[in-house]
């Protein structure tokens, strides 16, 4: 493979540009309770914590008087309350004004249920209190002879309101991440003009401007470096840990914070345009598609409502045909009602799916479809596409080899100098290798390049020459064998061998090659340790493809593979019967991502990859699919146990709230019924929380 044969501009992955539109980061993780599957069906909807924190701080102390009139209460804890004219009225006054206005909230969400013809949550709550509320309007008027239910009402509505304010809060929490994300925007930019610099709001940035980031500043807007160099946090972004290094020519993405350096950057995208956009779009986008698990709790929520119902009036039925007071079987009635409200179940997953998605986002992971990170856990095998994916789609050396009485380093500090002004990729190539390992490159003299040999040039006053086989004939240079060995080695691996010459005498081969990622054997050993089959897909040759599967030790490869019959692979490897992953990062991926079970697109790659994937790889690192099979594993246990508790736990609740063991004394009011419920609503979303202790 000759040096000047190949000469062209390299045209590397440009760094995805999918990301569009706004990203309603306030509705990430939208909890759908009640089973509803009504678009925008939400029994929330428009609701916020502090409405919930005002409704109940004034019904709570609303309920305080009610419940210190009631006769119940006097009786069980053994005091009078004082009796004054109209004391009487104190209870059903304050109970009325709290059934409105702390109840209100669940009489409009049970209308909203109704009218979308899926009766669930609210619907229980609503006629549990409204129940209440007549039977003891009922019996207040004396239309009966029985006890009236003000306080069990009044602090039924004040403990579902303090529920839902739980609730609420939790899921703000989960989305907080995303929240903080839209802070991220500086405010205002330097924008540079011929007059000088000005300052204007970065709303009002346009593609093309020219903005000064100086150190300690957030980049107002996505762009790339005309001039200057520094460090930049990208953590906040892409998940990155250490600062990245930008120079003239990079990208830099908005929202991300300038280190020490001063920067010049050219804006390409602004405002819906940006790459912070993007992400917080896709996870909101993620947050509100509902997973295998979720319609598994929606159907669980529905037959828990009409189990409820069903209970609440066999246990009224149950109680009038055993000679109960009627005011009795009421009141179990609605302890039924308030205690089997599918109110935990229908948080039970939304709010592992919130905190997962954003955990996710948080660690360079962006989940486009909620399935496919469902799926993760099961996966036996993934398939890698190797440029650009498992190597960096660039040429680098990947190996050297030096004649007796040479350095390594000055080999390659001499042979990058001598490139450092060719555009050849090859040439690009050693001079990147070089500037990797911290190689000052020389400036070269007399630069020349020799057509279908290579190039020369004189470096520090000594004239060298890099080319390869062709070069070696013409100067009828003798290789020494050491060297001559490793070049037939790199051609076997189907790798390029470039040769440094002084004076005719060959000083170094290099053998040149896509060079595999650092990360890349990392990443194939983890997903080998949790038992998940790596093969690697390439439309390469042969021999190349088996040097880089031997070097990362992948054991099946496909070699030489026509873009069109990528996803034929993939249809090969799930009729075997398994769970495949497609890794890819090109366009000719994109039809093998959408055909395997997850399609995972690396972040850097094009827009047609990201779209066809259902999980995008923000950093470009393959140590992040091991992650995601983690992430995977740990939020469908969440899911089940939420489940699991969400739904087991009305086995026991609802017979004890009908009064199966009133016989033995114990009974439940429906205050305490609504303790337990709010309890449980309490537990689903403190256990969904611990999700956020998962290390990644």
């Amino acid at each position: 493979m000759d040096h000047e044969s190949h000469h062209g501009h390299h045209d590397p992955h440009g760094a995805s540009e999918h990301e569009a539109s706004e990203a309603e980061a306030s509705e990430a993780g939208a909890s759908k309770h009640g089973a509803s599957e009504h678009e925008g069906h939400d029994a929330h909807e428009g609701h916020s914590p502090e409405m919930f924190r005002d409704r109940f701080w004034l019904s709570f102390v609303l309920t305080v008087p009610v419940v210190f009139w009631s006769d119940h209460i006097q009786e069980l804890l053994g005091y009078e309350a004082p009796i004054f004219s109209g004391s009487e009225w104190i209870a059903p006054v304050l109970g009325t004004f709290i059934f409105v206005y702390g109840g209100w909230v669940f009489l409009k969400g049970a209308l909203h249920e109704l009218k979308a013809r899926l009766p669930g949550m609210m619907t229980l709550i609503a006629l549990a209190i409204t129940v209440a509320f007549v039977f003891s309007w009922v019996v207040q008027l004396g239309f009966i002879d029985a006890s009236a239910l003000w306080w069990e009402l009044a602090t039924l509505v004040a403990i579902m309101l303090l529920g839902h304010w739980i609730e609420m809060r939790s899921i703000d929490q989960a989305q907080g991440a995303m929240q903080e994300l839209a802070k991220l925007l500086p405010d205002t930019a330097t924008r540079i003009t011929e007059a000088g610099e000005e300052k204007i709001p970065a709303n009002e940035l346009q593609d093309g401007d020219l903005v000064l980031v100086r150190p300690g500043e957030s980049v107002p807007a996505d762009g790339v470096v005309r001039r200057g160099s520094s460090k930049v946090d990208e953590a906040m972004i892409t998940g990155e840990s250490r600062p990245v290094k930008k120079e003239e020519g990079a990208e830099v993405i908005a929202g991300t914070l300038n280190g020490e350096g001063s920067l010049r950057v050219e804006v390409t995208g602004t405002g819906e345009d940006t790459k912070l956009s993007g992400i917080m779009r896709l996870v909101a986008d993620a947050q509100k598609s509902k997973s295998r698990a979720q319609h598994l709790a929606d159907r669980a929520a529905r037959l828990l409502t009409g189990v409820a119902l069903v209970s609440a009036v066999l246990t009224l039925a149950v109680w009038q045909l055993l000679g109960a007071p009627i005011d009795f079987s009421v009141v179990r009635m609605v302890t039924v009602l308030v205690i089997a409200c599918p109110h935990a179940l229908g948080l039970a997953v939304p709010l592992v799916v919130a905190i997962s998605t954003t955990l996710g986002a948080r660690n360079g992971l962006l989940v486009r479809d909620r399935r496919g990170l469902e799926e993760a856990r099961d996966l036996d095998t993934v398939v890698f596409d190797k440029t650009g994916t498992l190597t960096l789609g660039e040429h680098r050396v990947v190996e050297l080899t030096v004649a007796e009485g040479t350095e390594e380093d000055e080999a390659l500090r001499i042979a990058a100098g001598v490139e450092s002004e060719s555009e050849h990729p090859i040439a690009r190539g050693v001079v990147k290798t070089a500037e990797e390992r911290g190689i000052d490159v020389p400036t070269p003299e007399g630069f020349r390049a020799m057509a279908g040999k290579g190039v020369a040039a004189s470096v520090e006053g000594v004239d060298y020459q890099v080319g390869g086989p062709a070069l070696l004939k013409d100067e009828d240079a003798q290789v020494p064998s050491s060297l001559r060995d490793a070049a037939e080695e790199a051609a076997g691996r189907g790798q390029a061998a470039i040769y440094l010459l002084r004076g005719g005498e060959v000083l170094a081969v290099f053998a040149i090659a896509d060079a595999i990622r650092d990360e890349s054997l990392e990443a194939v050993q983890a997903l080998q340790e949790r038992g998940i089959e790596v093969a690697m897909l390439t439309g390469d040759a042969q021999a190349v493809a088996d040097a880089v599967a031997e070097e990362l030790g992948i054991d099946t490869v496909f070699a030489e593979v026509l873009p069109d019959d990528k996803a034929s692979k993939i249809r090969e490897l799930q009729a075997q019967g398994k769970k495949v992953a497609m890794v890819g990062d090109g366009v000719n991926d994109a039809p093998a991502l959408a055909t395997a079970d997850i399609g995972i697109a690396i972040g850097a790659g094009t827009d047609v990859a990201v779209e066809a994937g259902h999980i995008v790889l923000v950093r470009s690192d393959p140590r992040d699919i091991p992650r995601i099979v983690t992430l995977s594993r740990a939020t469908y246990r969440k899911m089940l146990q939420n489940l699991w508790w969400a739904a087991g736990y009305n086995i026991v609740a609802i017979p004890l709230a009908a009064g199966a063991l009133a016989a033995w004394g114990i009974l439940l009011t429906p205050a305490v019924g609504a303790v337990l419920m709010s309890a449980s609503t309490v537990i689903v979303a403190v256990n969904a929380q611990l999700l956020r202790r998962v290390e990644l």
